[in-house]
């Protein structure tokens, strides 16, 4: 078999996606902004069972970022509001399937009770071994960092003592693998602050479709892209 033809059969251990296009997909269907973002979270469920089946086996999605919050106050509300049916309700379905939860970004800014939910649900689904799907919310790559920085700062640690792994046992990652493959959807081309510190060498690939719009086809014509490129770490 010859190295180009093996490297065809590389499926990413750990994909990242960055869900854009909702209000762009709504807009364009004649719809409600909000429609927009109900149906990209429908869509997350679909694609996590979509990634696990095909060999994945860490997902992380950017669902909400620090900066998103100067948003409308009518939207912010309905994203909190589908936080909240997510977190409560539309994760049961997922953990029947054996996929773990895992949410990273800022809990405190949430109230009490959708901590407590999402608390909860991580405690429930830790020992499931189909997948893992990461949900990033509040979560901003540079504020990762600064909080990983502080947990440091308080124990008092010598800056002698400060190495990436260190850094990276701080980040709310700590102990998954940096992602393999980042994808983003909707045409734009940036990581606006999705997993900064761990993406240094992660593969990117950018599609145009807006996110309700991608499917599980999207995703395995990803991976075999991913496959046919070659990761050479600076080397």
């Amino acid at each position: 078999m010859t190295p180009n033809k093996a490297s065809q059969l590389k499926t990413p251990i750990h994909i990242g996606i960055i869900l854009d296009g909702n209000r762009r997909w709504a807009r364009a269907h004649g719809l409600p902004t909000l429609e927009g973002h109900r149906r990209g979270y429908d869509k997350v469920k679909e694609i996590a069972v979509a990634a696990f089946e095909q060999g994945v086996k860490v997902l992380t999605v950017y669902a909400f970022s620090t900066e998103n919050w100067r948003r409308q106050k009518s939207e912010v509300a309905y994203l909190l509001k589908l936080f909240r049916l997510f977190v409560g309700t539309g994760t049961a379905d997922l953990a029947r399937q054996g996929i773990r939860l895992n949410f990273f970004g800022r809990r405190q800014d949430f109230d009490r009770s959708l901590q407590t939910a999402m608390q909860r649900v991580e405690q429930a689904t830790k020992n499931n071994q189909r997948g893992v799907l990461n949900i990033c919310l509040s979560y901003g790559g540079r504020d990762e960092i600064i909080r990983a920085m502080r947990k440091l700062a308080a124990r008092k640690i010598s800056p002698a003592k400060i190495t990436e792994e260190l850094i990276s046992r701080n980040l709310d990652s700590a102990g998954w693998p940096d992602p393999d493959l980042i994808i983003r959807t909707s045409g734009e081309q940036r990581l606006s602050g999705f997993l900064t510190w761990q993406s240094v060498y992660s593969e990117l690939y950018f599609v145009k479709k807006h996110w309700p719009d991608f499917s599980g086809r999207d995703l395995a014509a990803a991976i075999r892209e991913y496959g046919r490129r070659q990761r050479r770490y600076g080397k």
